[in-house]
């Protein structure tokens, strides 16, 4: 399939689109802990998952897809029929009070916000901006076929530790962690209320050192900081690559310049 329904900031469609060769052939349960927009999900279609993320709504959005689509789909249709600048707002402060229209106000939201960005406050509100799009649609028939997908999969809100350790010998973890390292200040790194710290990405590479020790198979995506590659080069067994690409998150052209990504893998 290969189609995600969320944008998501950091989103590895790209990954997909040019890397998908670095996937492995054969693996038992696809793991992957930072779901956000689950392009290698969707790209890979496994037959036995495990999907987890921190962020509550956005696991909650992908339960209701998966258990409950055609609810969804009836109340992503009420917001295409309405969709303004005005009803963008009105739908961004209201509060929901089931999974199917909380999913679909999520959706929603993500279809019409500039740059497609989930970004929450302090208080744990959603807060990016209307964007330019005049008409929202949504795709029934390629709503019904993510669903299908997803029945595929254990879709869990937890955290990534807790997720990986339960990866087995020939399981594959694919690792997307949010981007915040030490002189990366200006990166978008607002994809919860908490910001990914550089304690979690110490806790990440003990996490994946287990499980690398176990036998799983592992990708990892990070930021090519030095700081980050020592992290796994300090324990045996992992390979390194670096990729550059373009980063199209920030507002401004300043913030969209290439960069270098970081790929980690073992046991591929």
């Amino acid at each position: 399939m290969g189609k995600t329904f969320l944008k998501w900031a950091g989103g590895k469609r790209w990954f997909v689109n040019r890397e998908y060769q670095r996937f492995p052939e054969a693996y038992n349960r696809y793991i992957e802990p930072f779901l956000g927009g689950g392009a290698v999900y969707f790209y890979l279609e496994p037959h036995e998952a495990i999907l987890s993320d921190i962020n509550s709504e956005l696991i909650n959005t992908y339960i209701a897809v998966r258990d409950d689509i055609e609810l969804v789909y009836r109340n992503l249709r009420k917001h295409a029929r309405n969709h303004s600048r005005e009803y963008f707002y009105q739908v961004r402060d209201r509060n929901t009070r089931t999974m199917a229209t909380s999913a679909a106000r999520m959706i929603y939201l993500n279809k019409s916000c500039f740059n497609g960005i989930y970004r929450v406050n302090k208080q744990g509100k959603f807060n990016v901006p209307y964007g330019t799009t005049e008409e929202i649609i949504f795709d029934h028939d390629n709503f019904v076929k993510i669903s299908k997908v997803l029945h595929n999969a254990q879709i869990l809100c937890q955290d990534f530790e807790l997720t990986i350790d339960m990866a087995q010998e020939g399981d594959f973890i694919f690792c997307d962690p949010p981007y915040a390292v030490i002189n990366e200040e200006r990166r978008f790194v607002g994809y919860n209320a908490d910001v990914f710290s550089w304690q979690d990405q110490i806790r990440l590479a003990n996490a994946l050192t287990r499980a690398k020790n176990r036998n799983v198979k592992i990708i990892m995506t990070n930021v090519a900081h030095a700081n980050v590659r020592t992290l796994y080069e300090n324990a045996e067994g992992f390979t390194f690559d670096t990729l550059q690409r373009q980063c199209f998150i920030s507002g401004s052209s300043d913030g969209r310049k290439a960069y270098q990504e970081l790929i980690v893998s073992a046991n591929i």
